[in-house]
């Protein structure tokens, strides 16, 4: 889906501050972590979107997530985003941040939702496997989604490989 002009323009904000700082991979893996955070917790999309809630209180409830555990460039960035009020589009602005970052370290994301958290060994080879069927050097992003059951489900950019229990089911079910 093609991002709004607001959205690439915050996008690119992130890219030339990470850029600036010195530490453009860690600050976006730190941010998508963020972004699927608050995807999954409707409380915390709620709270940070809530417009009776003063803006410091959200942006401290930001620095309160990623205080000590993320770098402070990167709590800022996302506190950034709180304070002025977008953190409805927050996910599609840190998105498109990750796919510029990608584009300019000549690489694709790939976002892959697994029931259970990979092995190192795992995400290696499934990584080997989206870079010979991408034909590009492919960084892979585990999310871990109970609803997928089993199995993967990788995106990598229009490109989605379902390879998931619940798919195979939905399969057979059509079949049946």
């Amino acid at each position: 889906m093609p991002s709004t002009p607001r959205v690439e323009a915050y996008a690119n904000a992130l890219l030339e501050v990470s850029r600036a700082e010195g530490h453009l991979a860690d600050i976006e893996d730190e941010l998508f972590r963020f972004a699927r955070t608050f995807e999954g917790s409707d409380e915390l999309r709620a709270a940070l979107t809530d417009p009776a809630l003063p803006s410091e209180r959200r942006v401290a409830l930001v620095e309160d997530l990623l205080g000590g555990k993320a770098l402070q460039t990167s709590s800022a960035l996302a506190s950034f985003i709180v304070a002025a009020g977008r953190a409805g589009e927050l996910p599609a602005i840190i998105d498109r941040f990750v796919e510029l970052a990608a584009a300019e370290q000549r690489r694709a994301v790939a976002e892959v939702r697994s029931a259970i958290e990979l092995t190192p060994e795992q995400t290696e080879r499934l990584r080997d496997a989206l870079n010979r069927a991408t034909g590009k050097d492919v960084e892979v992003k585990v999310v871990v989604d109970p609803s997928v059951l089993g199995g993967i489900v990788a995106r990598v950019g229009d490109l989605v490989i379902d390879g998931s229990v619940r798919h195979r089911l939905e399969q057979l079910r059509e079949q049946i």
